[in-house]
């Protein structure tokens, strides 16, 4: 509530709820028997919801300010466009109640719902409530009510609840359900058939349900797939209710999905990796990287040694061929040093020829290290691994030369670990038959982490003994230029012109 002002109005914004008068509160009840004048939008036919859900609480002495829309969702000849026209109405609407208050009379803006949930009030709390005395009421929403007719729990412990309007694009709307927990989206009408080819291509039709007018008269619910386009209201919303005690459907054959989670945790997932990993019945990876995934009711999960990488991969198939819908998790990008490949290799097997399996793109150690130096990949680069365990240090040596000697900037995987401690320095006396020595070199750790520490050395001063698997190095290219910025951070970058252009 705002402060009083003296010798003026109140406006109370009144929250009626869904659309049952018998669920309006005490409080709104009270707030307009209190109100001088009762205000309420309504479309230029005259009638208005918000009014009909309160009529038997409007009395004879009230005065009523029918706040009736120029438009609505044709079009206009307003110089402004249809944006011009609504500020404008606004601003007319403001100034009309604006007047009963400074007349010293109380105002009551009537709102279906709750008036600061994608509710026309809010347009005159914007521009009154700084002026005058102001109580917003709350009240229940259409989101509510559409859960309780459905019966089914909208959120339960650590899932999100995402709600959107259906006026977004459709690729924007695909990629929030793809990414989301249960959802709700508002506003369909018009929006009805993009939202279905949202659900369809974020591949959440089956979990949507359909709720039109919910408790009021002509109410309806209904698998939202079922649903004509035709017959579809305004005042309806889709509704992706909770996933925590759904049962996986049956199949006969489920599919594999590898996913990269990013070199760190949530903040470096995509949307669509985000929904994969949601949608699995089972998970399968590194226990380190599982680790990065939040638990969910039901899942099961997987965790293995980092050595394994077959027998993981086989795994994963094997669960699939029993009509489980399986994510590998992997890090950074599963395509760069990671599963995708021991998917792919197991998948080729004959056994597993009709086993569906897709790869999601991460985002890869090197790209994380790069942004948070700067730019020093951006021109030509090659990604080299230093592990020996899966090739010989012979190929590692022959392409770090072929590497230097075109010129290309360097991101060095896998440089170091426990048992493997030679590699960096004999990789910094190769670069260095090529390169200055004031070469930049990125080493960054962890990045994205708890204990992420990223800094720029010069190539002779390269120490091998702080790196170790958890180090990614960036070795610039004969261009690569550094300079400290005013906060006192170093950049370094690869220029995209080389000389000679």
């Amino acid at each position: 509530m705002s402060g009083d002002k003296q010798m003026t109005g109140r406006l109370y914004g009144v929250g009626l709820g869904p659309g049952d008068p018998s669920l309006m509160t005490v409080r709104a009840v009270e707030a307009i028997a209190e109100a001088d004048v009762v205000a309420y939008h309504s479309a230029r036919h005259g009638r208005s919801i918000a009014r009909s859900i309160a009529a038997r609480h409007i009395r004879a002495d009230h005065v009523e300010e029918p706040l009736v829309y120029p438009v609505t969702t044709e079009t206009t000849d307003h110089p402004g466009g249809y944006r011009g026209a609504i500020d404008e109405f606004y601003a007319e609407a403001a100034a009309r109640l604006a007047a009963h208050l400074d007349a010293g009379r109380t105002v009551a803006v009537l709102a279906e719902g709750d008036p600061l949930f994608y509710g026309s009030y809010m347009h005159m709390h914007k521009r009154l409530a700084h002026r005058y005395a102001t109580e917003v009421i709350p009240g229940v929403t259409s989101v509510s009510a559409a859960a309780a007719r459905l019966g089914t729990p909208l959120a339960e412990g650590e899932e999100v609840l995402t709600i959107l309007p259906g006026t977004l694009p459709e690729e924007e709307l695909a990629a929030r359900l793809t990414g989301t927990d249960p959802a709700v989206v508002m506003k369909l009408g018009r929006t009805f058939t993009k939202v279905r080819r949202a659900l369809e291509g974020s591949d959440r039709l089956d979990e949507a349900h359909y709720v039109e007018r919910a408790t009021m008269a002509g109410e309806r619910t209904a698998d939202l797939a079922e649903v004509d386009p035709e017959s579809v209201p305004y005042f309806s919303l889709a509704v992706l209710p909770s996933r925590a005690d759904a049962e996986p459907p049956a199949r006969e054959r489920g599919g594999v999905v590898v996913v990269g989670t990013g070199p760190a945790g949530p903040l470096w997932l995509t949307p669509e990796s985000r929904g994969a990993l949601a949608a699995a019945d089972d998970l399968v990876g590194y226990t380190t990287y599982l680790d990065r995934v939040p638990v969910r009711p039901g899942q099961r999960r997987h965790g293995s040694d980092n050595r394994v990488e077959a027998e993981r991969a086989e795994f994963a198939l094997q669960l699939a061929l029993q009509g489980r819908r399986v994510a590998v998790v992997s890090g950074g990008d599963p395509g760069v040093f990671a599963m995708a490949t021991a998917v792919l290799e197991a998948a080729a097997h004959e056994e597993y020829a009709q086993v569906p399996v897709r790869v999601l793109p991460g985002v890869t150690a090197a790209n994380a290290a790069a942004a948070r130096a700067g730019a020093p990949l951006g021109h030509d680069y090659a990604a080299i691994s230093l592990s020996d365990r899966l090739k010989p240090w012979e190929v590692i040596a022959e392409r770090l030369r072929a590497a230097a000697s075109a010129d290309l900037a360097l991101a060095l995987y896998n440089p170091g670990s426990r048992s493997r401690t030679w590699q960096v320095g004999k990789a910094r006396e190769l670069l260095l038959e090529h390169r200055a020595p004031d070469t930049p070199v990125v080493v960054a750790r962890d990045v994205g982490g708890a204990e992420e520490r990223v800094r720029t050395v010069r190539l002779a001063d390269l120490d091998p003994a702080e790196v170790d698997m958890r180090t990614i190095l960036l070795v610039g290219s004969s261009q690569t230029r550094t300079a400290r910025r005013g906060d006192g951070e170093q950049a370094v970058w690869t220029p995209r012109r080389y000389p000679g252009v």
